[in-house]
């Protein structure tokens, strides 16, 4: 209550505004809104009804792929599982490796175990693509003896690795702090491109494809290549190609016409991979259709891929029909899989309800009950949409099933509320949680925070922040950001300056970089040096970087030398900044033509700094050139 008090005062406002109540206590949480039809008719039909509300489904398994995945997780591995797995599997096909290894993708011992028995002693011979899966899976602390042993085996017998599975493992070696293990991967990965001897003749191919138009002179100049033909090496080109998804299918067309050669699962998939793009989504389906009827399938690794790659691209429709086939095929993807698809449905923009309910009735259908997950998920479209009635109804039904609402599912309904400009009906439902036992966590404020921020009422923002301090909930740094913007938004410099300052000091709230980059930028922008000034130190004390751009403009068009000499004690970590700092500021000053200024800084500058060549070879060419100029005129 008192630090409440505090920030508030600090910021100018008065102490009714604590404690004051806002909140309507009349209006009910979910007013009527639009109604949404086929909620209701779902809800209504007893036989969807039950689906929902049956909570002891289970799942079985029968096609091959699951069976051989339940035997592996529910066992240790052993001799004895290798021996039930060879009598029950002799043969595994390149889609079911994948499909086992993406669902061990979080037990690397496991997933190891299983490619190195299903390679040595099942006979099967594994393809670049899950190579690079396994190494994905292994590249962990734990697991780097068995990576190492793996990428070993891959160079041995032929295969490299792709630019995109080199940088996302590079990136999971950097975050994980691997620096080792990083520097002798690059070098690994360097040594293994030089030593392909393919490498070549896949550039060659490349080239002759995106050379021109598709016409009999490219086939020609192809055939004349001799290219041996291997899935690795159709692989490898198809990649290559993915900057021209048409020439790609052209390519991949031909190489089926080469005798000799067919394509298999590994060669659609990686041809579905290049296509899943918004400007050759009709190419896709046409492939797909085209593998469906050869008898192949989509493997669960390049579901994923382009799945994501439709959600990041907002192709909602064929991401949803995407995720249908797969759950009518034997490589069903996961219930994190379907709860990502929701969050992407409801983030993309107005959601459409539509797909939302052909997600979930798949789910349903493949034999599954819906999670807490899923049900947040379809929860979340309809509170963006705008369909609270309907999303209470929802609320109603996983009730049934056993799950009460928490702090994911209320947020929910207070995103969905500011996002409609119902400011009161969104203050309710924190005391609504409240009531049922619910205690809102700071996600929670925060979206209600933010709601009022984007409503431009800030000072009932500010409202619901000291509530939320009285209620003994820490603000974080990603509250008070959100805070920042809100006063920036509305001009606010001083006070979003003031609430930095007082949440450092008296809710000891470390600010982002990123808040502090802001916030200097608009006290600059408000011609408010001093302050700005102020900003960088702490954020020295903060351990972040030096942030100098915008005091290096700003000051060199409208400071004094006395400023520049402030800005450099600010700067410095130690005693003097860098020297480069010292050239920046001198050339920005000379760039707005003020060359007084920048001699007079000079003299205030250190002995070392004066006698710097890089200093001297500046003033120098300044005073030559003003000299020119005087002799020309």
């Amino acid at each position: 209550m008192n630090r409440a008090k505090a920030v508030l005062t600090a910021l100018g406002s008065a102490n009714s505004l604590v404690l004051s109540r806002f909140y309507s206590t009349t209006r009910p949480l979910c007013t009527q809104v639009t109604h949404f039809p086929h909620l209701s008719h779902l809800l209504s039909n007893q036989s969807y009804s039950s689906h929902f509300l049956n909570t002891h489904q289970k799942l079985f398994f029968s096609s091959t792929p699951n069976s051989v995945l339940q035997l592996v997780l529910a066992n240790q591995w052993s001799a004895e599982l290798e021996s039930e797995l060879s009598e029950a599997h002799p043969s595994l096909t390149h889609d079911a490796v994948i499909y086992v290894l993406k669902k061990l993708d979080k037990d690397p011992p496991k997933a190891s175990n299983f490619f190195n028995w299903v390679c040595e002693k099942n006979g099967f011979s594994p393809s670049s693509s899950i190579f690079s899966l396994m190494l994905r899976i292994l590249v962990h602390k734990d697991s780097m003896k068995q990576f190492w042993t793996t990428l070993t085996k891959m160079k041995e017998q032929g295969f490299y690795i792709d630019v995109q599975t080199y940088l996302a493992i590079s990136e999971q070696l950097k975050t994980g702090k691997m620096d080792t293990d990083s520097v002798a991967f690059k070098y690994f990965y360097e040594r293994m491109i030089q030593d392909n001897g393919t490498d070549d003749v896949v550039k060659k191919v490349v080239d002759v494809v995106l050379g021109s138009e598709w016409n009999d002179g490219v086939e020609k100049q192809l055939e004349e290549l001799n290219i041996v033909l291997s899935d690795n090496f159709v692989i490898r080109v198809l990649r290559d190609l993915r900057v021209c998804p048409s020439k790609a299918l052209r390519f991949f067309h031909w190489v089926n016409q080469c005798p000799g050669y067919e394509h298999n699962s590994i060669t659609y998939n990686g041809i579905a991979r290049v296509l899943g793009q918004v400007d050759s989504i009709g190419e896709f389906w046409w492939v797909i259709e085209e593998m469906k009827a050869a008898g192949h399938e989509m493997d669960l690794d390049s579901y994923i891929k382009v799945s994501r790659q439709f959600q990041k691209s907002k192709m909602m429709e064929d991401a949803v029909k995407l995720y249908e086939l797969m759950m009518d095929g034997p490589y069903k993807p996961s219930v994190q899989d379907c709860s990502m698809l929701l969050r992407s449905i409801a983030a993309s923009g107005k959601p459409d309800l539509d797909l939302v309910f052909r997600v979930a009735k798949k789910f349903e259908s493949a034999g599954n009950t819906l999670s807490k997950a899923v049900y947040d998920g379809i929860h979340r479209s309809l509170t963006r949409a705008g369909s609270f009635d309907e999303a209470e109804d929802i609320l109603k039904v996983m009730r049934n099933a056993g799950f009460e609402p928490d702090n994911i599912t209320y947020s929910q309904v207070v995103f969905g509320l500011c996002k409609a400009k119902k400011l009161e009906e969104a203050c309710k439902v924190l005391d609504d949680m409240e009531q049922s036992g619910c205690v809102p966590d700071i996600k929670t404020w925060t979206i209600l925070i933010q709601g009022h921020c984007a409503a431009n009422e800030v000072d009932k923002a500010l409202m619901c922040f000291a509530k939320m301090m009285e209620k003994q909930c820490e603000a974080d740094a990603d509250l008070l950001d959100v805070l920042i913007n809100g006063f920036l938004q509305q001009k606010k410099v001083d006070g979003a300056y003031k609430l930095l300052i007082e949440m450092l000091n008296t809710a000891r709230v470390r600010p982002w970089q990123a808040t502090f980059k802001n916030l200097i930028e608009n006290q600059l922008g408000a011609r408010k040096l001093e302050e700005a000034m102020e900003l960088l130190r702490l954020m020295k004390k903060q351990n972040y970087p030096p942030y100098p751009e915008p005091f290096v403009r700003y000051i060199s068009k409208f400071g004094s030398v006395e400023d520049a000499s402030e800005f450099f004690k600010a700067l410095s970590v130690k005693e003097y900044p860098s020297t480069a700092a010292y050239v920046h500021v001198f050339k920005s000053f000379f760039k707005e033509g003020r060359h007084s200024e920048a001699k007079d800084l000079l003299y205030k500058c250190p002995h070392h700094i004066r006698k710097l060549g890089e200093i001297r070879k500046l003033f120098g060419s300044t005073k030559r050139s003003k000299t020119t100029a005087t002799a020309t005129a």
